[in-house]
């Protein structure tokens, strides 16, 4: 089994800037994609960035110059720099690791990021 811990959500006015964290523990083998979505009230669950094992990035166009997404492949950790933070990006962000080995996803619990205007 695979379990995602993430931290580091909370309250912040617009124009600032959180950062999220996501620990994977468990049977890790091999490739693997590790990225954040998010899911506003009332919406659908989003995409907002992934990154490779090998360091290839994806993002969302609502996040693109705002949000950087990193990882520690050692530490089995992925990270979200999020600045100039909109109301708009108000939401739960969930942590996830597509591992190829095994052909599936897991999922953390969430984190609420709440952006005040």
């Amino acid at each position: 089994q695979v379990q995602l811990v993430e931290s580091g959500g909370g309250l912040v006015q617009a124009g600032g800037s959180l950062r999220l964290s996501c620990a994977a523990s468990g049977s890790i083998f091999g490739l693997n994609t590790m990225g954040w979505y998010r899911q506003a009230p009332g919406k659908q669950r989003d995409l907002v960035a992934t990154i490779t094992s090998g360091g290839t990035t994806n993002y969302a166009d609502s996040v693109k110059g705002r949000f950087t997404i990193s990882r520690d492949n050692a530490k089995n950790t992925v990270y979200l720099q999020m600045n100039s933070l909109k109301p708009e990006d108000t939401a739960v962000y969930y942590c996830n690791i597509y591992i190829v080995y095994y052909g599936k996803d897991y999922w953390g619990k969430g984190t609420l990021v709440t952006v005040s205007s």
